[in-house]
């Protein structure tokens, strides 16, 4: 990792000592101050807006100007809410983790695959809070384990890491997936993976996601065909209450023999689940990240990236 900068320092005492003074505050009101802090982004800032504005209008060509501006807006202060939340659950007990979920649809298939004995990965993407549905599971009493880049940060990263093991989820750098994920498997636990976010030097495919080709991690796709891992998609998306619902749903794992066709089924499997789910709640969705930024040459410029 490159040593941390001076501007590195700034950024993590900073969100130290954010995290700090919302520690007094409930987990709501919290929320709704990463909510107005997130909405800053939007406007007046204006970070990344063309980004996200330009990306919403893509994936919903036949939404008004007006509505593609809403659906930004709304994902700024989601990602707002997320960071804040993100930040302040390690400060939370079992229990209080256990109360922020209203309910889970399909964790009988949690259960059924984990007692198939050979370990269970899943996949998700940057919808609603991803890490608080790792931290569900572990509250759960289940190990997992989180398959995780570096950041560029190297002081945040190591906090963040630290967050994530005091609320039970162990981290696996991607650069150590290899070894280490099927050893998690063999101890019979859960291994998540974030899937949606494309990344040089990443083992990769291209698959449709809303209509534009997505560079996609193939990593789960051929760990589960590998080890025979049942595979399942999960996403943890927050209500009107400010709870949240935990959603989970098998993703097949068919082998024909022929690995490079069936990793690209597989992937493309999970990503079209992805946005089935981002569609039902298009504000919770990080459109921030240039999702469709890395293509093969010679892709038509209509399936490629919207710039």
């Amino acid at each position: 990792m490159s040593p941390a900068t001076l501007s590195h320092y700034a950024q993590y005492y900073g969100i130290r000592g954010s995290v700090a003074a919302l520690r007094r505050l409930s987990f709501q009101r919290a929320s709704a101050i990463g909510e107005w802090i997130g909405m800053l982004g939007y406007r007046p800032f204006g970070i990344r807006r063309a980004v996200v504005e330009r990306q919403v209008g893509a994936a919903f060509p036949g939404l008004t100007q007006r509505e593609v501006a809403r659906i930004a807006r709304a994902s700024y202060a989601s990602l707002g809410r997320t960071t804040i939340e993100t930040a302040l659950l390690p400060t939370y007990s079992r229990e209080q983790v256990l109360e922020l979920v209203e309910s889970t649809e399909g964790w009988d298939l949690v259960e059924g695959a984990l007692a198939e004995g050979r370990g269970l990965m899943v996949v998700t993407g940057h919808l609603g809070n991803w890490e608080l549905g790792g931290s569900y599971v572990a509250a759960r009493g289940i190990p997992l384990e989180a398959v995780a880049r570096r950041m560029e940060n190297p002081l945040f990263d190591a906090y963040l890491n630290e967050t994530r093991r005091r609320i039970g989820m162990a981290v696996i750098h991607d650069a150590d997936a290899v070894r280490r994920v099927p050893r998690a498997m063999r101890e019979r636990h859960v291994v998540a993976f974030l899937v949606d976010q494309g990344a040089v030097g990443l083992a990769s495919t291209w698959v449709p996601f809303f209509g534009r080709y997505a560079k996609t991690p193939r990593g789960p796709a051929v760990f589960a065909l590998r080890l025979r891992t049942p595979l399942l998609f999960a996403c943890a998306l927050r209500q009107p209450s400010g709870r949240f619902v935990i959603h989970f749903e098998r993703v097949p794992v068919e082998s024909t023999g022929t690995l490079d066709a069936d990793v690209d089924r597989i992937v493309a499997s999970y990503t079209s689940t992805l946005e089935r789910w981002v569609r039902r709640a298009p504000e919770q969705y990080f459109w921030h990240h240039r999702r469709w930024k890395h293509q093969r040459p010679g892709t038509p410029p209509e399936l490629g990236d919207p710039s």
